[in-house]
């Protein structure tokens, strides 16, 4: 996280989000309203964007109020824990900031235009002017340095200060409506590797998942926080450039093409991270084979074995295997 120094030189070039979303929403409003009516952008202080809403819900919006982009996906683990405590800091700042929330895996061309290199990832956008805030589970604390950072570049910068009234009176019903029955305590040992696999402590969080399913072999959450860790350990400090430039150039030099499939995967792109080591298979044997099917095996374990994707890529190294 950077929170110092904060710039707004708007370091994605927006132009093309907008255009493309433009497009997109016209299409859509017309098959839903051929009469030519529309809707009018959300009021909450979490919302969910894709393409053809991001020109009302994010860029129009950020001139009134700073709009904070989630990257997520439904398979990321790390996401599942910054999510939740981005939407309670959008309900404690009541307007202050609107928090958008982006399913890269639904939304792959506003992936693709903002440049994010893995998920989550938090990007603002003010007054059309967007810049990356954070990459990864942060802090709460961290979290909270940016976000008032953010503020008050806003406000200093350029004027804005943010959604009044209706939004705090919105805050205060989701506080009254946020009491639930509590479930049961969680793990503490799960408790630890989800802590370790926030703090970036991959080494630390892998360690901790393996304790948890050594106790308890069947725990989900445990195989999936193991895969997902496993996953972020191999990727760091790796040159992405170098890495896909290598699997191109070598296309059966394994070892490339599993790195290469690794940062498809932190980067949202699932479907091509498995076909890319079913290729793999199909065109080795032996030891390199193997080693290629266990890859495939470990990264259906970070997607879930009900997941489509999963299904279709395990018939498809079925077929290539048999």
């Amino acid at each position: 996280m950077q929170p110092r120094n904060m710039s707004m030189s708007g370091v994605v070039d927006l132009a093309a989000v907008k255009a493309a979303g433009e497009a997109k929403q016209k299409a859509e409003q017309q098959r839903a309203d051929p009469a030519g009516g529309g809707g009018s952008a959300p009021a909450g202080l979490v919302i969910n964007v894709d393409e053809a809403g991001f020109e009302a819900d994010v860029l129009q919006r950020s001139a009134e109020v700073p709009v904070v982009i989630d990257f997520w996906a439904e398979w990321c683990e790390p996401c599942k824990q910054l999510g939740p405590i981005l939407e309670r800091l959008a309900q404690e700042y009541a307007g202050r900031f609107l928090l958008a929330k982006v399913d890269v895996d639904s939304n792959q061309m506003l992936f693709q235009q903002f440049g994010v290199q893995g998920i989550p990832a938090v990007f603002a956008v003010v007054a059309g002017q967007a810049l990356p805030l954070f990459q990864g589970a942060a802090p709460e604390q961290q979290i909270r340095e940016t976000l008032d950072q953010l503020i008050q570049v806003s406000e200093e910068r350029f004027g804005i200060t943010g959604l009044q009234g209706v939004p705090q009176a919105e805050a205060e019903e989701a506080q009254e409506e946020e009491p639930e029955p509590a479930g049961p305590p969680e793990d503490p040992a799960l408790a630890a590797a989800h802590q370790a696999l926030d703090e970036g402590d991959m080494e630390r969080a892998v360690q901790a998942y393996r304790d948890v399913l050594a106790q308890d072999p069947g725990n989900t959450e445990a195989r999936l926080g193991l895969g997902q860790a496993e996953l972020l350990g191999r990727v760091q400090g790796l040159d992405a450039q170098q890495v896909r430039k290598e699997a191109a150039d070598q296309p059966t030099l394994v070892d490339a093409q599993l790195r290469a499939a690794d940062l498809d995967m932190v980067g949202g792109h699932v479907e091509d991270a498995f076909g890319r080591i079913v290729e793999t298979v199909k065109r080795t044997a032996g030891d390199d084979r193997e080693r290629a099917r266990l890859r495939l095996l470990e990264l259906f374990e970070v997607i879930g074995a009900e997941d489509s994707r999963v299904v279709t890529a395990r018939s498809a190294l079925a077929r290539v295997l048999f």
